[in-house]
């Protein structure tokens, strides 16, 4: 199997400050088993930076380990990103510099003069080892592998306002009339069991099955702030609606309810609904969660055709795939950076990017100057991935069912630090002026960040910990097979390899140096954690230097 995309950005990404002119784009290397286009650069004058520390760069090249297929196992903490007022979304390249001089910036994409080439074809590494710099941060498409001819586009929805693109993508014809990229998937219970005949999704066996849960459902007529409000609801009570929807012509008094986030594999553990895909299998952020057993950030989402997601950014500038069970979506992607010519003249970002209002100079100055948006038909069966910091807007085309993981590993960690550092900058601006006559404005500020975007500078430390004792525990004890069954997340990393969890312990060590030199870091209560981040580090360092003995 392969991977495709249609558009590629040039290897180039950082935060600070941008250029005038901008690196070319780069070939991928063979290894990784991408087809790829040429893309143009172009420059632009970029929107402000603000330096943050950061890690250094990696110079050492990552090992390829065979795939590793794994079995997938609350809803406190928020699934998409609502930015704290006037803070900086921007993205930065996993491996920056450790310096606040301005560092060069992703440029735009261009839709002309695109010509394929496609390398060798090889067996492709999970994604944490072949997303090499911002090899695989860069993709704006893992559709796993679509269904349309080269150089075409998938049918279109007629989503207004959204731009045109030519897909570089292969058909797909398999044996039984399936795409080729259900093969990623043909084999999931969810595949089997929750879709009829015809492609529809099976209300009976979803009833029989989860009846009598309660889950999330938002209203997707309704705006409140920059999102959806949303209610409690069982869920039989929700496909009975979904059910009248449908025979009332897609048409109802209460508006399109979309049924989202539900955290389907953490109430149903036992159900046979997918398996991890191989490429996405180092996942730092749910195996966290799992450890704390507080979270998780796996999801559910059902909904009827016109549902829809308003413009956002995932949790944490965090990864993201999505698995289409049945039905059909349309994605509209902004690279990272883009969002910063659609925000109006406070500083927002829109609700509706495909909305007439976008084009009012007088409240959205910068629009002209964005790009337009890749344009994705994600079809029953394809698994799209979403690099770290790409706003999207998402349609369901059809009745749709889908699988949604938000994720973190070694490859975009230093994304997700260099975020909150944006997020607390944000809420210390904003409430700047109590500073003096509060005694614990700093913990104050954590608190409020940690309201806004659910995790806070000593939880991420924890992070941080959790993750590298689980990779210091496989390479000094290794794991058995009893042990294995018990433990999926350090099954996952001993069958990754021992250089992979090498791997993660170094990027771990990059960003929990910048994490203790911080000064916001260091003004907190850090007596509570435990070992204190200097025993940590020293940890992790003496792991890593026995490992490679």
């Amino acid at each position: 199997a392969r991977l495709h995309h249609n558009r590629h950005p040039p290897l180039c990404h950082s935060s600070g400050a941008n250029p005038h002119s901008f690196p070319q784009a780069r070939p991928l290397p063979p290894h990784c088993g991408l087809s790829f286009s040429r893309l143009q650069t172009h420059t632009r004058p970029p929107p402000q930076a603000r330096p943050r520390s950061l890690p250094e760069a990696d110079p050492q090249p990552l090992p390829l380990h065979p795939p590793l297929k794994l079995r997938p196992n609350r809803p406190s903490r928020p699934r998409y990103h609502q930015p704290f007022p006037q803070s900086r979304p921007d993205t930065p390249h996993p491996d920056p510099p450790l310096s606040s001089s301005p560092a060069p910036s992703r440029p735009g994409l261009t839709p002309t003069s695109r010509s394929a080439a496609s390398p060798a074809a090889t067996p492709t590494p999970p994604l944490c080892a072949c997303a090499r710099r911002p090899l695989l941060l860069a993709e704006p498409r893992f559709v796993l592998s679509p269904s349309h001819s080269p150089g075409t586009r998938p049918p279109s929805a007629g989503v207004p306002g959204a731009a045109r693109h030519p897909a570089a993508s292969v058909t797909a014809a398999r044996p039984g009339g399936l795409p080729r990229g259900a093969k990623f998937t043909e084999d999931w219970g969810s595949r089997r069991n929750w879709v009829t005949w015809d492609g529809k999704p099976n209300f009976d066996h979803l009833l029989q099955k989860f009846g009598e849960a309660v889950v999330p459902v938002a209203n997707c007529d309704v705006k409140e702030y920059n999102s959806n409000p949303k209610e409690q609801l069982p869920f039989k009570e929700y496909i009975k609606y979904w059910k009248e929807y449908i025979k009332n012509g897609y048409r109802s008094s209460r508006g399109c309810l979309y049924l989202k986030d539900w955290h389907l594999s953490r109430a149903f553990p036992e159900q046979d609904v997918y398996t991890t895909p191989v490429y996405f299998s180092s996942d730092w952020l749910n195996e966290y969660w799992d450890a704390v057993a507080v979270d998780d950030y796996r999801f559910v989402y059902m909904g009827p055709k016109g549902s829809w997601t308003p413009f956002h950014a995932d949790v944490f500038r965090s990864y993201s795939w999505s698995a289409n069970i049945c039905g059909r979506k349309k994605w509209l992607l902004y690279p990272a950076g883009q969002e910063e010519y659609l925000k109006d003249h406070h500083g927002n970002l829109p609700f509706d990017v495909t909305a007439p209002s976008l084009q009012d100079r007088s409240v959205y100055p910068r629009y002209n100057q964005s790009q337009p948006p890749v344009e994705i038909v994600q079809e029953a069966g394809e698994i799209v991935f979403i690099p770290s910091g790409w706003h999207h807007q998402v349609y369901n085309l059809e009745d749709t069912i889908s699988i949604n993981h938000n994720w973190v590993n070694g490859c975009n960690v230093a994304i997700m630090w260099c975020f909150l550092q944006d997020e607390l900058a944000a809420v210390q601006r904003e409430i700047n002026e109590w500073k003096d006559p509060m005694d614990d404005w700093h913990l104050q500020c954590q608190l409020i960040m940690k309201s806004c975007t659910g995790i806070d500078y000593k939880e991420f430390y924890n992070f941080l910990k959790v993750i590298a004792e689980n990779r210091i525990s496989v390479l000094e004890n290794g794991l058995d097979d009893e042990a294995s069954a018990k433990n999926a997340p350090k099954a996952a990393i001993s069958t990754l390899g021992m250089l992979h969890a090498v791997f993660d312990l170094k990027r771990t060590v990059k960003v929990l140096t910048s994490l203790s030199a911080n000064e916001d870091f260091k003004k907190l209560d850090l007596t509570s954690l435990s070992p204190p981040p200097e025993a940590l580090l020293h940890h992790l360092k003496a792991a890593i230097d026995t490992a490679l003995l």
